[in-house]
């Protein structure tokens, strides 16, 4: 780690022919370790088995590469520089390109209430700040390349230009309904007294560092729910039933979509949990757009980052702000399962 420290850009030149070296020999491994357990072909047992041992360092790997190189692309948006970027845009224009920023920078549940603060502080319009609280979670870096790596670049493709619609289209509906009312009053009685000296920017050596330092913060947290989430979704690809899922989630239960959200706001998971399960519901019959729906209900609509939020918006603009997000979801599952 000490050489990592030291030599950054020459710890790249190492790694990445290791890493691609790795990717490129998952599937044979995988089969051999099956083979080398001496479980029988075909069993129920041996399909879940295989399934964990080569979707984990699949994923796993491509996480890895994923958050390095968006942790690169962060340390080019300090939380002020994008407050600044937002600042005095028109609401559309705002809405546009305040989704686009929340997929590259930064953002936790536990971030939500600083980050709202700093946005009215900044004036920007509630609506755009809207706009990027809700594409920070949804489109994140996890998010993509799970969906890349497990289900093909077209259905990360459609997932994020779905997730920025959302995005772009709920934070201006929010915009346009003037809701400012319904900000808790002390947000607006906070004024910046010390605005603080700009930081100089950092030399490319320490952004190779940010994404170092992206890796061991993000993928060592969210690698207990990767297991989880891939060890569920492991079971349910060895156990249950071929086209079982088909009459809870297919697209002949019409109600399935707007059951599939209600299920999915008040549960929390990140994507790292959630995506494998959702892998593994699709292979058992679940239609595309009833599966994406409970996913990004999961994950867009965070639990923890509405009680949190809770501090700062009055109980009418978080019911707004749920219900506006989960209706998009809807008709994006509807659309999914209509197109496919």
């Amino acid at each position: 780690m000490k050489l990592v420290e030291k030599y950054p850009l020459g710890s790249v030149v190492v790694l990445l022919p290791l890493w691609i070296a790795l990717y490129a020999t998952l599937q044979q491994a995988a089969d051999a370790l099956v083979l080398v357990t001496g479980l029988p072909q075909g069993e129920r047992l041996t399909e879940a088995v295989r399934f964990f041992v080569y979707e984990v360092p699949k994923v796993l790997l491509l996480l890895t590469l994923v958050v390095f190189v968006v942790g690169i692309v962060r340390s080019y948006f300090s939380p002020e520089r994008t407050r600044a970027m937002l600042g005095g845009k028109s609401l559309f224009a705002g809405n546009v390109l305040a989704s686009l920023l929340g997929i590259v920078t930064p953002f936790c549940s536990c971030s939500a209430v600083p980050l709202f603060i700093g946005f009215v502080e900044a004036g920007i319009p509630l609506g755009v700040t809207f706009s990027f609280l809700i594409a920070a979670p949804m489109i994140n870096e996890i998010a993509i390349v799970l969906l890349w790596g497990l289900f093909g670049w077209q259905t990360a493709l459609l997932y994020v230009g779905t997730g920025l619609v959302i995005a772009i289209t709920a934070g201006f509906a929010i915009g346009k309904l003037k809701v400012e009312r319904f900000v808790e009053d002390w947000v607006y009685q906070i004024h910046s007294n010390n605005p603080g000296m700009e930081e100089a920017a950092p030399v490319f050596r320490d952004r190779i560092q940010s994404g170092y330092s992206a890796v061991s913060d993000i993928v060592g947290k969210v690698w207990p729910y990767l297991l989880v989430g891939i060890g569920v979704g492991a079971g349910i690809h060895g156990y249950v039933p071929e086209n079982f899922m088909a009459g809870l989630m297919g697209k002949s239960a019409w109600w399935s979509v707007p059951v599939a959200v209600l299920i999915g706001v008040p549960l929390y998971s990140n994507a790292a949990g959630i995506i494998p399960i959702v892998q593994a519901l699709l292979a058992k019959g679940a239609s595309l757009g009833t599966a994406l729906a409970f996913m990004m209900s999961v994950i867009g609509l965070s639990l923890p980052e509405t009680i949190i939020l809770r501090k700062v918006l009055k109980l009418p603009l978080i019911f707004i702000f749920v219900g506006v997000v989960a209706f998009g979801i809807i008709i994006v599952g509807y659309l999914f399962n209509i197109i496919y």
